[in-house]
Formats: C-alpha cells, structure tokens, sequence
C-alpha cells in the first residue's frame, strides 16, 4: 500500500525526462512515451501529462492522455496502454482513477478510455494451462465498479503474444515449435537474407504495408502517418526495421520498436514473393535475436484472438505467432467510462455509422487501386 502524501500534477507540455520517469512504472509502453505524445500531437490529438508524485518526490504513477475535440466545448479522452500504475495498489489505482475522471471532465470530456494491457490471465482460457492473474482480475473489477464499461470501439489488441526473452539463444530456438524452428533454419539455407533497414527505405516500406493490407484485408492510414511514426523513433533510438530478402529483391519487414526493457512487433509486411522461401520466419528469429541483444526482457507479438477459436480473424496470424515460442496474454481491453452518458451514447451512435461508412469507401478504393487507406 502506498503511504504518505500523493501530489497529482497535470501538464500540457511534456515534462523533462518523461520517458525516464515512466521506464521504471508498471506497464510502461511506447504508447506511453514523449515520442507517441509528440507524433499524436502532429495528427489532430493534444496530448496531456499526468503525474501522481509521493512524499519522497518520485513518480508513483503517470498517464500520456490524449485529447481529441468532438463538438463545441466537448471532447474524448483516451489513456493508450495506461494509466501506468501498480495494479496491486488499489488505494493509488482509486486515487489515479479519481483525478483522471475528475480533470477529464473539467475539460469538457464527454467520456474517458483506457486500455492498460494489464494482464489478466495467462494462457488459452478453458484450458488446463490457464491461469488468472490476481492483480489483473482485481484491476478489472475497479474498473467496473468505478463505472467503466467495455467499448464497442477497441482500439489496440487486447490479447496477446509474449516471447520471454530471458533464456540463451540455443534455449529460445529450442522453445520454438518444431515446424517454426524448421522453417526458420530452412529459410537460411534457402538463401534468405535479414539485415538492419534505414530510413531512406521507409517509403518503399510503406509501399510494401499497403500490399499487404490490401491482400489482408485491413485498413490502413495515409501514408505520411506512417512515415512520421517511423521516423520518430528510428531516430529516437527506439525502432529498428528489419528486412529479409533473397537475392536483390527485398520481401519482408519488421518493425521492432524498444522501450523500458520491452519488444513490440507492431508493423509487420511483406510483398508476398519467395514465399515458398519462408522469409517471415527467419525475419522473426533475427527480431527476437536483436530484441534480446537490446536487452529487451520481453517481446510482445502484438496481437491475438479474441476467441481462441479457429473462427477468429486472428486465427492464422495467431498460429504463426504461438509456434515461435510465445504464451498468451490476455487483457482487459478498452474501457470506457462515460462522463456524459446522454452525449457519450449519441457519439457512440454516430461512431458505429461512420467507421461503417469509412470501411465502405476503403474497400472500394482498394477495388479500384487508389486507396492510401485509413485506420477507424
């Protein structure tokens, strides 16, 4: 239980050393750092830092809130992946909860979302593996007993994939599936390549991701979106593309982002070519291999079913994920906690029927080859 006297204080501008303020938090995340803050608030978000400071001066928790208008003096706000708190201090996670509600709604917040990637079990539910974690299954019941309820707009995953990355190299391959650790060697002996990518490719990058979702089947944002992702944390020393080839011709990249003793698979695309190759499975050992050499403990795959069940959407990616030597991981995933419930339910509303429209139009660009896509 944290004791003494909590400080809570709210920025509009970015503190110095936020990102080394945060590393040492619970569930610190790379959309929880100054750069995530920065590159929002280049596309339409204003960014907002909250801090609750003890009596010794250190930083128990913080929260990277985004803020975005609707109409008139209204607005939403969205914690991505926070707030970053000790989920087993229920006394702080009372507090923070209470001032993110109160200074969200003094803004004129018609609601508040949060999506800490908390865990909240381990393994595939129903299983004999499965597990509960305590500390999670505590956050998520605060969460509902401070009014929040589950969004029918999800924003990030709330499964996942994570791959401890503690064991030798020798240990982590052996931990692969059989058929993954196959195909992984296999594909170097095919002639496939894997080097460090730079930024002069991130256009050609960005060409080959639009490929991919078109074949795929998910929505993409414009192109200059990604670029300023891109570009941001490559420079800031926390993105590494990696590309795998044969011959000349480039077929696959990764984008390993790092930060506070994490991996994260987050963008991921290939041409489709040489697939007979395997490139995505020598592609992913040299991630978890530069992960590792990092000095990331963890990387997180980045996504998994809802329902594990060969139904999901996820089904496919998930098995490729699983066979390289990863648990599941599962979250609470978005909450929200209407402010104005009257507004909140007419936004909701609206929001079903546009991001309707917007698959509409995206598809029938794609159809037609023109599109630059666009993310709901």
């Amino acid at each position: 239980m944290t004791g003494g006297t909590i400080t809570f204080r709210a920025d509009d501008a970015c503190p110095a050393d936020w990102n080394g303020t945060i590393s040492g938090l619970p569930g610190a995340s790379i959309l929880q750092t100054a750069e995530w803050g920065a590159l929002k608030g280049a596309h339409g978000w204003r960014p907002r830092w909250l801090r609750w400071i003890g009596a010794d001066g250190r930083t128990a928790a913080a929260a990277l809130v985004l803020r975005k208008k609707i109409a008139g003096p209204f607005e939403f706000r969205y914690v991505p992946r926070g707030p970053l708190v000790e989920a087993a201090d229920l006394a702080l996670c009372e507090r923070v909860f209470t001032d993110l509600a109160a200074d969200a709604r003094a803004g004129g917040a018609i609601f508040l979302k949060t999506d800490r990637d908390v865990p909240i079990g381990y393994g595939v539910p129903g299983s004999e593996t499965y597990r509960e974690d305590a500390d999670g299954a505590a956050w998520l019941r605060l969460l509902k007993r401070r009014g929040f309820r589950y969004s029918e707009a999800q924003v990030q995953f709330a499964n996942s994939v994570w791959i401890d990355l503690s064991p030798d190299e020798e240990t982590l391959l052996a931990n692969m599936k059989q058929r993954t650790r196959y195909k992984a060697r296999l594909a170097l002996k095919k002639g496939v390549w894997v080097r460090r990518g730079a930024e002069s490719e991130f256009e050609d990058f960005y060409e080959m991701y639009r490929v991919t979702a078109r074949r795929d089947g998910f929505i993409i944002r414009e192109k200059a979106y990604y670029l300023d992702v891109w570009t941001r944390f490559y420079r800031a020393g926390m993105m590494i593309p990696l590309a795998a080839g044969v011959g000349n011709e480039t077929v696959a990249v990764v984008l390993l982002f790092l930060f506070a003793g994490r991996a994260w698979y987050v963008y991921g695309m290939s041409s489709g070519a040489h697939r007979e190759k395997m490139p995505n499975y020598a592609l992913q050992w040299e991630a978890i291999r530069t992960a590792k050499a990092e000095g990331a403990r963890i990387y997180d795959l980045w996504g998994a079913p809802d329902v594990f069940g060969e139904g999901d959407r996820m089904w496919g990616v998930y098995q490729f994920k699983r066979g390289l030597g990863g648990y599941e991981v599962l979250s609470p995933g978005a909450y929200d906690l209407p402010l104005r419930p009257f507004l909140y339910r007419a936004y909701a509303a609206g929001l079903r029927l546009l991001t309707g429209v917007r698959r509409f139009l995206y598809r029938v660009r794609e159809r037609g080859g023109e599109s630059d896509g666009g993310e709901a």
